[in-house]
């Protein structure tokens, strides 16, 4: 039985993040009726997450060691 896990390329908790934050910035900004902001901080956190996972994931695979 193989035990691997399926190897995902660099990049891409970034653009899930990313996508995910956006979504999530826009429900906000029309809810509070203030999309300008929410927005730029909806992305800047998908971002943030997306390399956090990003990191974790290279660290778990011995890889940038």
């Amino acid at each position: 039985m193989n035990n691997r896990k399926k190897q995902s390329p660099s990049g891409t908790g970034i653009g899930i993040g990313i996508a995910i934050g956006a979504g999530l910035g826009v429900a906000l900004g029309v809810a509070l009726n203030n999309l300008g902001m929410w927005l730029p901080i909806g992305v800047g956190m998908g971002i943030a997450l997306g390399a956090a996972v990003d990191a974790k994931n290279s660290d778990d695979k011995g890889e940038d060691k």
